[in-house]
């Protein structure tokens, strides 16, 4: 998805595939995507599409997209088509390469059986605890299940035995013979199928009560697909022997290389899946699609486009280390997108009603307003003007503090794209709250400023009479600190309870009367802002996407 015009950034995975490709290694590159289906995809996710898609997209090769679906119990169809949708919606597409770890599973289950034919993998009895005991520790080696060394017929005949559904879940498991006094606790005889009864799989249904873990399972399915280059993360670092040891004893028709990358750890949110089905389980947010989740649908509820993820994601680049990316080059890939490209709109978020004294009743006045100022292509809007205009209340004060430069009692600010107006008297309720705005407008102003006089402030407005009722989302950072769960913390007691303010009976100008979901906007003075799917031809309803400076909460100047 790189401007053909741009060089695309290199990176040391990119300096080995097209290594590679020059020595004649592989005439073609060949990565793939394999997220599991238990949850949805999100931000970091989004660093591995656009890596292992974009890779192979620029330099001639292919990506496969494949769901590893080993774990019944937590897949299911729903994570599947969100994950379509979600690598769609960011410019990628897999054309007819869509596989599932599951089309494998009489595959994986020959290949066990060459494993325990080749005396290089076992049944054993051992429950979970016990296992836990032989396996050992980082300093000490563990210990020889006593079931290792069992005969190749015993084996291949409890193996089928299995599968056959004889056995209770955790009663026996398929382990690699390999060795259990290795320094890499990952080639201590790992499991390679468990016994799961009860379950039905998404694409398989209840054919099978035995499963493959994904260690043995992401290896040969890479394998089998002629994938040449396997992108991972760092925590796969220690599973590579294991991958390696995999597609090397079985008779897999290609010898991929797994090549390991920094996660993305980014500020102010959890990156953990389970922590995010909590999330979504708990309440805490209204879904995976909420727009204070770090999930590709929440951004993209909350306005996010798909080429600022991109552009974050090449901007934040691949490397060996980890590192924490700061929530604000986040921000600012989405604010430089939709500053270039968001057409803008007033919009008043807190609605005080001014009333213009010596305006006519009965003048019916138009005003042109451009739709980007830095864009004259995007052409120009009618904005109606009118003697009852809605200000917002954060741009009047009785009592202004140093440097306030909007209105004021006997106060001049400019309305955008219309008059000069002047404050000339305050109407407050019983309670003393300021309710309306009495002004009288220069009719000489409109477009201009007479000269001799200074205005410094300009202010936008909607018409009362014409202006639509909507409703705006307020979307904070979900956690009030960079690194929730810091320090073994419970990451939840660092949730932000002011991370969503709704406001309600906002005024904005007709031109955003019937949007449709989707379209994004700048609304002057206030920030960018997208079309939730909660809105009606009628009733907008609008969530923040970010706002216009880099330091959110901040009072405007």
């Amino acid at each position: 998805m790189t401007d053909a015009a741009e060089p695309p950034r290199t990176n040391f995975i990119r300096q080995i595939v097209e290594a590679d490709l020059a020595s004649g290694k592989h005439d073609r590159i060949a990565t793939r995507f394999p997220p599991e289906p238990n949850g949805y995809l999100h931000i970091g996710h989004a660093k591995s599409i656009v890596l292992n898609f974009g890779l192979a997209q620029s330099l001639g090769g292919t990506c496969n997209l494949r769901f590893d679906d080993t774990n019944p119990h937590k897949e299911n169809v729903e994570f599947v088509e969100a994950i379509k949708a979600d690598v769609r919606w960011l410019g990628f597409d897999w054309d007819d390469r869509l596989y599932f770890a599951s089309d494998y599973f009489e595959r994986l289950y020959d290949f066990a059986v060459e494993l325990i034919q080749k005396g290089l993998a076992y049944v054993c009895e051992l429950d979970a605890e016990q296992m836990r005991a032989y396996r050992g520790t980082l300093t000490e080696p563990g210990k020889d299940s006593p079931y290792r060394d069992r005969t190749v017929e015993e084996n291949l005949d409890l193996f089928k035995r299995m599968r056959a559904g004889e056995f209770p879940d955790g009663s026996r498991t398929l382990r690699a013979r390999i060795d259990m006094a290795s320094p890499n606790i990952n080639l201590r005889d790992p499991v390679l199928y468990r016994i799961k009864h009860g379950v039905v799989h998404h694409q398989t249904g209840s054919a099978w009560c035995l499963y493959p873990t994904y260690d043995y399972t992401h290896p040969i399915s890479d394998a089998l697909e002629g994938i040449t280059h396997s992108l991972c993360t760092l925590e796969f670092e220690d599973h590579r022997p294991l991958y390696d040891w995999c597609v090397a004893n079985v008779s897999v028709p290609s010898r991929p290389r797994q090549i390991e990358f920094s996660r993305l750890n980014l500020e102010y949110t959890v990156m953990s899946k389970r922590r995010l089905t909590d999330l979504v389980g708990e309440g805490h947010v209204q879904g995976w699609d909420d727009p204070r989740m770090p999930t590709i649908a929440g951004l993209r509820r909350r306005g996010y486009t798909p080429g600022a993820i991109r552009e974050f994601c090449e901007r934040i680049g691949v490397t060996k280390s980890d590192n924490l990316v700061e929530m604000a080059l986040l921000e600012s890939s989405i604010r430089d997108d939709l500053d270039a490209n968001a057409p803008r709109r007033m919009a008043v978020l807190r609605p005080l009603k001014v009333v213009l004294t010596n305006y006519p009743e009965d003048r019916d006045e138009r005003m042109e307003a451009g739709n980007h100022p830095k864009n004259a292509s995007m052409g120009t809007r009618s904005v109606p003007f009118g003697r009852e205009i809605h200000i917002d209340r954060t741009d009047f004060e009785e009592e202004p503090p140093k440097g306030f430069k909007r209105l004021v009692p006997g106060g001049e600010v400019r309305l955008r794209n219309a008059y000069v107006i002047r404050c000339d008297e305050v109407i407050k309720d019983a309670a003393g709250e300021v309710v309306e705005l009495r002004a009288s407008v220069d009719m000489e102003t409109l477009g201009k400023n007479p000269e001799g006089r200074k205005v410094k402030g300009v202010i936008h407005w909607v018409s009362a009479e014409h202006g639509v009722s909507a409703e705006v989302r307020l979307y904070d950072r979900l956690f009030g600190v960079a690194t929730p769960g810091a320090g073994g913390a419970d990451y939840r007691e660092a949730i932000n309870p002011e991370s969503l303010t709704v406001l309600t009976g906002c005024m904005l100008e007709p031109a955003l009367r019937g949007v449709e979901p989707g379209e994004r906007f700048q609304f002057e003075r206030e920030g960018y802002f997208v079309a939730d799917p909660d809105s009606t031809p009628d009733r907008p309803v609008f969530n923040l996407t970010v706002g216009l400076r880099d330091t959110w909460g901040k009072s405007r100047k």
